[in-house]
């Protein structure tokens, strides 16, 4: 499996004007990990472009999720790993999602979290159709599993409303890993 580093190496960040140069195929293949296996967003977050900053860039994305509709919501939303779930324990994540719960630390839980994640996974699937999605790059491994116990206790609309708030999060972080910084000309 490729590391998430080689796949940075292989995905340097480019400078907004290289962004913006880049034909509608080579911006999908540059962005296309910016929403989990969903590609079709940076095909539509290309047709934004010229954009100004890298902020807009990710907002492109925010944007095409939100003007999509529920259903296809929702597989975005299914299209997300458990957190410390059968895919990360069997190595089967993308790079992304792998390097993600890594900074968190949830490739390093003792068996009884592990158990509660399972638990949790699991409560969350059968409550609301979809795993718990957090933006583990900006929470501890306490707040997350806070989160989860926390957010279990929302309705499935208010609860699909929190997993696309986060999965923005998410996608906003990967674009500014793909675009350097401070090239906003």
């Amino acid at each position: 499996m490729e590391s998430f580093k080689d796949a940075q190496q292989e995905r340097r960040a480019l400078t907004l004007a290289e962004v913006n140069a880049l034909s509608a195929r080579d911006f999908a293949a540059h962005f296309g990990g910016v929403l989990e296996h969903s590609p079709q967003y940076a095909e539509r977050a290309a047709q934004q472009r010229p954009f100004r900053s890298v902020e807009d860039v990710a907002e492109a994305f925010r944007e095409a999720v939100e003007a999509d509709e529920p259903e296809a919501q929702r597989a975005l939303i299914r299209a997300h790993p458990d957190l410390a779930g059968k895919a990360a324990l069997a190595g089967d994540l993308t790079a992304e999602s792998a390097h993600e719960q890594a900074s968190a630390g949830l490739d390093r839980l003792t068996p009884d979290e592990y158990a509660e994640f399972h638990r949790l996974n699991a409560a969350y699937h059968r409550k609301f159709d979809f795993p718990y999605v957090v933006c583990v790059r900006e929470n501890t491994k306490e707040t997350i599993f806070e989160g989860a116990r926390r957010r279990l206790s929302h309705t499935p609309d208010e609860e699909q409303r929190a997993a696309l708030h986060e999965i923005g999060r998410i996608a906003r972080l990967r674009v500014l890993d793909l675009i350097q910084q401070g090239q906003e000309d």
